[in-house]
């Protein structure tokens, strides 16, 4: 009956929705590791809801009564992540004006979620590992040695085991964050819960706006629950958000569906997504030009320059390495007599665009090109951008 119980607040208090076995799992496992003072990294696609059990996590551990604390290690540029997470003595770098305390001693005695880990670099991740270990760290410009107990949660969307493979992250720290991994399914793999989710989610925007909502329509609930949503919960949540807002009171049709998620009317083929390059085997800075480019299709690109700028990035990598992996969408314009611009100047020209677009907020800039929050502070440097 404890158990019984202890699951029930899990889901209810802390916000964790389904009844899918994959959920199930989960919570089990989160049931187990709670109470222990081992880290924990907890892996899965953007948008499954890792800080969400998180603080499941937290509030289930005797360090419930102390802080949790979140650091997006994605988005605090590289030269000050290592201040942030250990504080700073006054003067130490120039803007230093003040001693100020790190995230691991704001949190002595309760949780430090590091979000986004894989975007930390070796540098850091080697006092990371000192700190794991020992429980000791020291402040930027200070020789004191300070002592913190935190309890450590690492969250990432990226492979970290690939990354430790190409030298990209410290294979002993990897191995110290994972003492449990846990892996949160996407949407898509546990469709049981997608009805829930909606159904909490209207709950949700309806009792914050105070808005009049009807519901959907039968056709419409089998085009959400056959949706691939890649961008799981939180694709879900917003859809729902807008949805409701807009619908004034009516009931939402199928067709009100496919105009917010550009699905296929037929649900054999919502799970259908629009086929772009899938690179393979490259370079982390061919990753990041990757990403950005295919935020040229949500933000307008013409087919006919889309055509030349994949013909570009063919033409600028070796003939016996990316290029030969790239899968090319199927473009049904062949004329590409445009003027092609070199490929610096094309990703400037998306990241200026996007700037404008979303009125220089970089949050917003970062998630529509689907980069790091530190990807773009350094593309914006580096391309002299105005902030």
């Amino acid at each position: 009956m404890a158990i019984l119980n202890k699951y029930k607040k899990t889901q209810d208090e802390l916000g964790i929705v389904g009844s899918s076995e994959e959920i199930r799992e989960v919570i089990e496992l989160i049931m187990t590791v709670a109470p222990t003072n081992i880290s924990v990294l907890i892996s899965g696609e953007s948008g499954t809801g890792k800080e969400v059990f998180a603080r499941a996590i937290h509030a289930l551990s005797p360090r419930s009564k102390g802080s949790l604390i979140t650091v997006n290690c994605g988005a605090i540029p590289e030269s000050l992540l290592e201040s942030e997470l250990f504080g700073h003595e006054r003067g130490a770098f120039t803007g230093a004006i003040a001693t100020k305390k790190g995230y691991f001693e704001l949190a002595d005695g309760g949780t430090l979620l590091l979000d986004e880990i894989g975007e930390m670099s070796l540098q850091t991740q080697v006092k990371l590992l000192r700190v794991l270990e020992t429980a000791d760290f020291m402040r930027v410009g200070s020789g004191e040695l300070r002592s913190s107990d935190v309890r450590v949660i690492a969250a990432t969307n990226r492979d970290l085991k690939r990354m430790v493979r190409q030298n990209e992250f410290r294979k002993d720290l990897y191995y110290r964050l994972k003492a449990v991994e846990l892996k949160l399914p996407p949407l898509r793999e546990r469709r049981g819960d997608i009805v829930l989710l909606l159904e909490k989610f209207v709950r949700d925007i309806q009792n914050k706006e105070n808005i009049v909502f009807q519901g959907f329509t039968s056709r419409a609930l089998e085009a959400i629950r056959n949706y691939g949503w890649p961008g799981n919960v939180r694709e879900l949540r917003n859809f729902v958000e807008t949805v409701v807002v807009l619908s004034k009171g009516q009931e939402v049709d199928v067709d009100m569906v496919k105009e917010h998620l550009h699905v296929y009317e037929d649900p054999v083929q919502v799970n259908s997504t629009p086929t772009l390059p899938m690179p393979m085997g490259r370079s982390i800075e061919e990753a990041e030009r990757e990403l950005v480019y295919k935020a040229l299709v949500s933000l307008g690109m013409e087919i006919k320059d889309m055509r030349a700028m994949l013909l570009k990035i063919a033409e600028r990598l070796p003939a016996n390495g990316y290029r030969e992996n790239v899968v090319y969408s199927t473009l049904e314009n062949d004329d590409a007599d445009g003027e092609i611009k070199p490929l610096e100047d094309m990703e400037r020209d998306m990241i200026e665009m996007a700037l404008n677009k979303y009125r220089g907020n970089r949050r917003k800039v970062a998630r529509a090109l689907n980069i790091s929050e530190r990807t773009l502070y350094r593309k914006i440097k580096e391309y002299g951008l105005a902030e």
